[in-house]
């Protein structure tokens, strides 16, 4: 995951924080790419071999995102439970609280961008990272939903219930993936 290192951390908040600073770095020089890849003789309906290697680099990126969406999934489910039977403690900082904010905001706006991006070039690797961006945005809201709740009621198992009832939804989103197809 790169140079990212851990400043927050709450019940399923570590991997929310790692993808959040992974998710915010790369998303600039994805779109530009995104872009570039769809503009001029990229889209161009000719067979050659390259085609062929394309496609066949473009399903594997997928289930690879598809795998990581699983990976988050046990992840987020394993820090939740051990929350719940304490033998995890939520730490906080103004940085990590000020990252999930960004990416609360900023991620739903890219999700919708990467959506409408995949629908245009037929990208399914781009439509699964948007279904990784889109999870990035949902596990933010949710962080800063558990931060607020625990610190107005003390309510510590706010956080890792609420991940928890997340999970249906990145596991569905992992088997979108995983499919390998473009939004229509």
């Amino acid at each position: 995951m790169g140079a990212t290192f851990h400043i927050f951390t709450t019940a399923g908040g570590h991997a929310r924080y790692v993808e959040t600073v992974e998710n915010l770095a790369a998303a600039r020089n994805r779109l530009k790419q995104v872009a570039h890849n769809a503009s001029g003789d990229c889209l161009q309906k000719v067979h050659s071999p390259h085609i062929a290697r394309g496609r066949h680099a473009e399903q594997r990126a997928a289930r690879i995102a598809a795998g990581l969406l699983f990976v988050l999934v046990a992840f987020v489910a394993s820090v939740s439970v051990l929350t719940l039977l304490g033998h995890v403690e939520a730490r906080s900082s103004p940085i990590g609280i000020v990252v999930f904010i960004l990416a609360a905001v900023v991620m739903p706006w890219l999700t919708k961008q990467k959506r409408r991006l995949s629908a245009a070039t037929g990208s399914a690797a781009l439509r699964a990272d948007a279904a990784e961006s889109a999870v990035c945005g949902y596990l933010a809201l949710i962080a800063l939903a558990g931060l607020v709740v625990n610190s107005i009621w003390d309510v510590s198992w706010a956080d890792p219930i609420a991940a928890l009832a997340l999970l249906p939804l990145i596991a569905r989103e992992g088997w979108e993936a995983m499919k390998g197809k473009p939004l229509s």
